[in-house]
Order: C-alpha cells, then structure tokens, then sequence
C-alpha cells in the first residue's frame, strides 16, 4: 500500500498509484500521520461538542473478548456513519464491519466513542456559554475530550 495525498490535501491509501499522477507521494510513516490528521480534522467539522454518537453492535466474538462496532451520527436528519474516518484517527481496524475493538466488562460502545472524543479534542473542548461540565464545573472548559460526546446504542 503507498499513501498518498491530493493537491486540495486528501490523504488515502492505494495499491494504484500510478492511477493518482497529480498526488504526492508519502512515506509510510508521514502517510499515517497526515491521514490521522487529515481524519482528526474531517471529524472535527462533523462532530462538535455535545453531539451524539450512536454504536451499533455488528459481531461479538465466540469468546466474547472481541467486537465489532459502528459508529454514526445524524447530520440534517440523515445518518453519517463514521467507521473509517474514526477507524484511522483512533488509529484502529475498520474491518469495513465495523471497528475491531477488543476486551470485556464494561459498555465498549462508549469506551469507543469516549476514546473518539480524545483523539479529537485531547487538550478538552469549551464548554457552551453557560453550561456546566462535568460534576458541576462552571469554568467554560472541560479538560478531559472523552467527555465531549454524547453516546447511545442503536
């Protein structure tokens, strides 16, 4: 796989390159990086503080230590689904079935998007003008970005 980025600054992956002659050429480490970024910046115009985040359990292993979920969201009444931009911020599997996710013993569906909401704001995200954040604090800005969205099953 060869990753690449577009003049207006797609970055994907491809087993083609030589279909894309107008993209620049990465190399796998910068390639990773620009495509979290690029993702983390895409996610950040979806999402903002507040929203919800709905999961939908696709597979759970024989075992149970292994899932399969999807996220999405709802954008002017239409369901956005956000596997692979989330998938490649969080730097996770997209099984293109849902997020591998692994482990057991809690709600793994909001341990995947309070993650998500990290990896978009990891120095915390303003609060709305006059809203209090987590147990009651009035400062206007909430620390921790794993509490920025809201989360709900599907």
């Amino acid at each position: 796989m060869t990753f690449l980025q577009s003049p207006d600054g797609y970055v994907f992956e491809t087993e083609h390159p030589e279909a894309h002659k107008d993209c620049t050429r990465l190399t796998i480490k910068a390639g990773r990086a620009a495509r979290r970024a690029y993702c983390v910046t895409e996610l950040r115009k979806i999402l903002k503080p507040g929203q919800t985040v709905y999961t939908i359990m696709r597979h759970v292993s024989a075992s149970g230590m292994q899932r399969r979920i999807s996220l999405c969201t709802i954008i002017d009444g239409e369901m956005r689904h956000l596997d692979r931009l989330a998938a490649d911020a969080m730097d996770d599997t997209d099984t293109g079935d849902g997020i591998k996710v692994g482990g057991c013993g809690m709600d793994m569906g909001f341990n995947l998007v309070y993650n998500l909401g990290r990896t978009i704001w990891p120095d915390g995200f303003d609060l709305p003008t006059g809203a209090r954040g987590r147990n009651g604090d009035t400062s206007g800005h909430d620390t921790d970005g794993g509490y920025a969205l809201k989360h709900s099953w599907l």
